[in-house]
């Protein structure tokens, strides 16, 4: 195909700017809309597989629709009668695919990789929520331009060639190391092999290295059940171990362990890269759902340990540690002699109360006593009798005894 080929007596090619399994991509100018686009011819042999080109017109029609800064826009697709081949056309990017990226320069950056993948997060996320799985995320459809605008290529096509038993050797096995478990498996497609394929690409933007090397699908497939990545923090010490987490969730085996959707995933790299790990059900701090373990408890709910007030033991400091976590649960078998405890107190005011109201009777009984005695001195002084007057001594037991005892004294000697 020369030069000066025109494709549906439209788009004059200009250049090949790559060659694929399945396709052939040149540059070409719109004759029409007077603009340079990029035209994808495939193979020539796919033209004779119904069932491929049933799915393709499908397929690229769904991915002329999605219109985002971070996806290829595709402009339009067809059959070029002159050339027997399919072709669709797409925006020119000018810049770079991962795939030359990394053949020189080996690997990038944290800070570059993260961003690269973090943009094509953007794009996938666009698509999924717009039904479209991409089924082919690897470096080659990962172009960055040189403005550092990441956009993702080849939407659908993946899909369409899935359905061909012409292309199975030539193509899918081409890209098997980024294919998810369940692709490998022959199982459908979602949202989340898009994920695990972006995670392998993430692997190999940071380390210069895929995760698993497999050169078939089976062999692939045996390697993802029984083998588990090189930890990516041991290829590239640059990388913070929250982001090599966050990578390894993307190539979790089973869907559910990846994260929810393409924003998310963005999310963990972006945060491990700051060295900040992913939220999770084994981190020390997490979302922990209806099984909170602080909550509003009902009337009557018996508190928990952490819960209680540790209470000071008699004449020692305040239970710290283990020991509070033990007390408690003693506290709670008996509650009832903690009770009896905090009565004697009472009492003990009663006691007290007792002895001032004795020693204040005494007082005034030995007050009593020296009065009357005051008393009798005087009436014998001034007496005029000339009887004899003898001194007795009292005893008693007690002071009303004693009050008697005088009174009776008096008595005798005073008539």
């Amino acid at each position: 195909m020369t030069s000066t080929t025109t494709i549906a007596g439209r788009y004059r090619l200009e250049g090949r700017l790559g060659v694929g399994g399945m396709s052939t991509v040149h540059l070409a100018f719109d004759q029409r809309l007077e603009r340079s686009v990029a035209i994808k011819l495939l193979a020539e042999h796919l033209a004779d597989d119904p069932a491929f080109v049933s799915r393709f017109r499908r397929e690229a029609l769904a991915a002329a629709r999605l219109v985002h800064p971070n996806i290829v826009q595709v402009f339009d697709f067809g059959f070029d009668q002159g050339s027997h081949q399919h072709f669709i056309v797409m925006e020119h990017v000018n810049g770079q695919s991962c795939a030359e990226i990394l053949r020189d320069r080996g690997h990038l950056n944290v800070e570059q990789g993260v961003d690269i993948v973090c943009q094509a997060c953007r794009g996938l996320e666009y698509a999924h929520r717009n039904g479209v799985v991409h089924r082919d995320v690897k470096p080659g459809n990962l172009l960055v331009s040189d403005a550092d605008v990441v956009k993702l290529a080849d939407f659908g096509i993946a899909r369409a060639a899935d359905q061909s038993s012409i292309t199975q050797v030539g193509s899918v096995l081409g890209t098997a190391a980024y294919l998810s478990p369940e692709q490998a498996r022959g199982d459908e497609a979602g949202p989340r092999a898009d994920l695990y394929s972006l995670g392998v690409v993430t692997y190999q933007l940071l380390s210069g290295r895929l995760p698993y090397e497999a050169g078939s699908l089976s062999e692939l497939a045996l390697k993802q059940q029984r083998e588990a990545p090189i930890p990516l923090q041991d290829l590239n010490p640059r990388v913070p171990p929250e982001l090599a987490h966050a990578v390894a969730m993307a190539l979790a085996i089973d869907q559910e362990g990846r994260p929810a959707d393409a924003l998310v995933l963005a999310e963990a790299l972006r945060k491990g890269a700051q060295g900040i790990g992913p939220v999770s059900s084994s981190a020390p701090t997490a979302h922990l759902g209806t099984a909170a373990s602080t909550h509003v408890m009902a009337a009557g709910e018996e508190p928990t340990a952490s819960t209680r007030v540790a209470t000071r033991a008699p004449g020692g400091p305040p239970r710290t540690g283990n020991s509070q976590r033990a007390a408690p649960a003693r506290a709670a078998s008996a509650p009832a002699p903690r009770r009896r405890q905090q009565a004697p107190p009472a009492p003990a005011r009663r006691s007290g109360a007792g002895k001032a109201g004795r020693r204040l009777g005494a007082l005034i009984a030995t007050l009593a006593v020296f009065l009357v005695a005051v008393i009798v001195a005087s009436l014998i002084a001034t007496s005029t009798s000339n009887t004899v007057v003898h001194f007795r001594t009292v005893v008693a037991n007690d002071t009303q005894n004693a009050i008697n005892q005088v009174k009776s004294i008096i008595s005798q000697y005073t008539k």
